[in-house]
């Protein structure tokens, strides 16, 4: 090998060793700006307590044109249907399989339509009142003019 070329060498590997040096003081950072996620706190769950327990069967009455009964002593939306004891409380729907039997929620779709259709007059507590019949002054905001009537 000629003396140049080892000369070349030589200052191939002085210069590579000095930038070695350097390079270990470089630092590299990428910064991309996307925020973290939002903290989001799931509120509680609903829970719809049920309608008391019926513990003997009940007196029935039948919803006229319609194959359903309805209880007129109860203190609470209870009708028969098909062996089945349906009740509209607190805002759900649940069914038992009959006196003594729990109560289970079911969505508004699993109930019956001829349930579902009963007329308004054979419920205790028609649906969406259930929270006037619980405050004493009728719940909520009640409008002068419907006040003055009477009718909240």
């Amino acid at each position: 090998m000629s003396r140049t070329m080892v000369s070349v060498v030589a200052l191939a590997v002085l210069a590579l060793a000095a930038s070695a040096a350097h390079a270990a003081d470089v630092k590299i950072g990428i910064n991309v700006g996307i925020p973290a996620p939002p903290v989001v706190i799931a509120p509680p769950p609903v829970v719809l307590a049920p309608p008391p327990l019926v513990l003997a069967p009940p007196p029935l009455v039948i919803v006229a044109g319609t194959p359903v009964h309805h209880v007129p002593s109860a203190s609470f939306n209870l009708f028969v249907y098909n062996g089945h004891y349906y009740s509209h409380h607190n805002g759900g729907w649940f069914v038992a399989a009959g006196p003594r039997a729990p109560w289970t929620a079911i969505a508004i779709g699993r109930v019956p339509k001829p349930v579902r259709g009963v007329p308004v007059k054979h419920y205790k507590i028609p649906p969406g009142h259930a929270k006037k019949k619980a405050h004493p002054h009728g719940g909520g905001f009640c409008p002068p003019g419907l006040a003055k009537q009477g009718r909240c």
